[in-house]
């Protein structure tokens, strides 16, 4: 089912487009304070791993050439199911990794969410020692625009995070801002599909999970 960024571009003759699955990661929590766990290596909730099960059975209708991750532990559990059944490797991506918001730590959903709102105010604003969505969006894009270099036409799944997979959208509709990253679930799927001359279309299919403290986590 598509949504309502949709847009309809002509493809050249002979040339197919680019689909990509872009996959927010499911439910992993936040250990706390002095939890001691790092940011990367946050597994997944027991609903996190029955989601990205559901996930995977709805991405098995697709023929995936390609599974591509962050190397967070959260972002390549949610892909793995998907890999194991489709017998694939999951190829790990630094520049997947989500944008560092900042180096003080929000605590709270509602402080968080204010947070990452005031980085989509101004694209080029960073907290102290983050990243902007600009510099976030540029590393996104430079994945997209080397994997269609490298595999033209074919079905790529890319295990990410909820603020990079915003910004690799916005890439192709500069109309996407907070508002679409809010209402990213854990995990979500957008399919991004990139004609060789680089238009886009953009898909939210209709196969929504539950999603447990949606919004406190990247």
């Amino acid at each position: 089912m598509a949504g309502s960024l949709d847009r309809a571009h002509p493809q050249l003759p002979g040339v197919s487009p680019t689909v990509f699955y872009l996959v927010r990661h499911a439910h992993a929590p936040w250990p706390g304070p002095g939890g001691g766990t790092e940011d990367g290596d946050r597994p997944l909730s027991a609903a996190g791993r029955t989601a990205a099960q559901t996930l995977a059975g709805s991405l098995t209708r697709h023929p995936i050439d390609l599974i591509v991750s962050s190397p967070s532990l959260r972002a390549v559990q949610t892909v793995r199911p998907l890999a194991d059944l489709l017998r694939l490797p999951v190829v790990i991506e630094p520049d997947l990794r989500e944008r560092r918001l900042g180096d003080e730590e929000v605590a709270g959903t509602q402080a968080f969410r204010e947070a990452v709102a005031a980085t989509w105010r101004d694209l080029t604003f960073a907290h102290p020692g983050g990243e902007s969505n600009a510099a976030a969006q540029a590393r996104g894009a430079a994945v997209l625009d080397g994997l269609q270099r490298a595999r033209p036409g074919a079905k790529i799944v890319i295990g990410t995070h909820g603020n990079l997979l915003a910004l690799m959208v916005r890439q192709h509709n500069a109309a996407i801002g907070w508002s679409f990253w809010a209402s990213l679930a854990m995990p979500d799927l957008v399919v991004l599909t990139v004609s060789a001359a680089g238009e886009a279309t953009v898909a939210r299919p209709a196969w929504r999970v539950a999603r447990p403290d949606a919004g406190h986590s990247s």
